[in-house]
């Protein structure tokens, strides 16, 4: 994957100028504009999501994918329990592990290397006002992905994300202003196991993490699951996807 160098966070809409440039609501209806981003810092992303969000909100972007990858990071959510991570705050800094609170629903979950993370920037008036409906779309968008991979997902009770066996191998977490969400999921391709480790993943201290490349048993290229993952939503969601360049 190619990595991007990133140089130091500007605030505002200023930030992103690329994002100016979308047509208005009544020529995006049915699009979906994905941005694969390559290696991007947590907070960037996040700022960027807030900065599609609120465009969403106004009609001037239609819905929107990020596809990317972040540094080694862990997030807790609005419902997080810091007791979910296994090590000290100084322990995960030495190990080069951001801790970050997060503005999404769920508990505590891991980014990094070797994970697709998917953000989706969603106008739910135009999918349905109904949130467990829209995180159980996600899950098919995920089990779909992965079907067309050669891997078999499954949901579990009471648990969001997707699964194989006993093992997770997606975690889904959004939040919604207005109708309108941010935030995603994460996949893991061939993730740092030993970072992996270092928390109860969504507070679940049953569910060992797995991953593609471990269920197949050999290497996988991660733009075919970005692809997959990016060709699934549009199918759920029934929109029309368009490759957009990297705003940042």
């Amino acid at each position: 994957m190619n990595r991007k160098p990133f140089g130091p966070l500007k605030s505002g809409p200023k930030s992103f100028p690329m994002l100016a440039e979308q047509k208005r609501t009544s020529e995006t209806t049915g699009l979906l504009q994905v941005f694969d981003l390559g290696l991007v810092d947590y907070r960037i992303a996040l700022d960027l999501q807030t900065s599609l969000r609120d465009r969403r909100i106004t009609g001037q972007v239609p819905d929107t994918l990020l596809l990317l990858e972040h540094p080694p990071v862990i997030t807790l959510g609005r419902s997080g329990n810091l007791h979910n991570v296994l090590v000290s705050e100084s322990e995960l800094s030495e190990r080069g592990i951001q801790l970050f609170h997060a503005n999404r629903g769920g508990d505590v979950t891991y980014h990094g290397p070797g994970q697709v993370v998917g953000y989706t920037i969603m106008d739910l008036s135009l999918h349905g006002t109904d949130l467990r409906k829209h995180l159980w779309k996600l899950e098919e968008v995920l089990i779909n992905a992965l079907e067309s991979l050669g891997v078999t997902g499954t949901r579990r009770d009471r648990e969001t994300g997707v699964w194989i066996a006993q093992n997770k191998i997606a975690s889904i977490g959004i939040h919604v202003k207005r109708w309108v969400t941010m935030h995603g999921f994460a996949l893991n391709i061939a993730p740092n196991f030993d970072h992996l480790s270092l928390i109860n993943h969504c507070g679940i201290t049953d569910a060992p993490m797995t991953s593609i490349q471990n269920v197949l048993a050999y290497p996988i290229c991660p733009h075919q699951v970005r692809q997959a993952l990016k060709d699934s939503l549009s199918q759920i969601f029934n929109l029309t996807p368009i490759d957009s360049p990297n705003p940042l």
